[in-house]
């Protein structure tokens, strides 16, 4: 099953929820570290785009992704090769990871900037629960208010 299919299906069964996201990776941060969250949720994060900073040098800036695959291995796989005169910049499609996730500067000084999105997979079932608990102390609430 690819990975968008895999998303599309998530999606239809749970509601999700986006955030926007990005890190900028250079000489003093060559990582980024996108973190599990504890909260018995699915996560994902969305890669959008990379690109170079107006600072750039014009030499190779090579950056990978440490992420688990299939087999429970970290293994850093190369994503995007730029350079300011040649490729300042890529947007990607499709390009769905579960985290932890961690971004890596393998070449050249930066700036290198990611961004994307976070999406965090709620069940319906236990958003509706929660969506009518606050309903009924609004309601509660507005009550106390007329006896007031």
């Amino acid at each position: 099953m690819s990975g968008s299919s895999l998303f599309s299906r998530l999606l239809s069964e749970e509601k999700p929820v986006a955030a926007l996201w990005g890190c900028q990776l250079n000489t003093g941060t060559q990582s980024c570290v996108v973190k599990e969250d504890d909260d018995f949720l699915e996560h994902l994060v969305l890669l959008r785009t990379i690109c170079l900073g107006a600072d750039a040098r014009d030499e190779l800036h090579v950056v990978a992704v440490d992420s688990k695959n299939t087999y429970g291995d970290h293994k850093p796989v190369t994503i995007a090769a730029l350079r300011t005169s040649v490729l300042p910049m890529i947007s990607l499609k499709g390009l769905e990871l579960v985290p932890p996730v961690t971004f890596l500067l393998k070449c050249g000084a930066g700036p290198v900037y990611l961004s994307g999105q976070h999406i965090t997979l709620e069940d319906d079932a236990q958003s509706e629960a929660h969506e009518e608990e606050l309903s009924e102390e609004d309601v509660g609430d507005e009550d106390n208010d007329r006896a007031s």
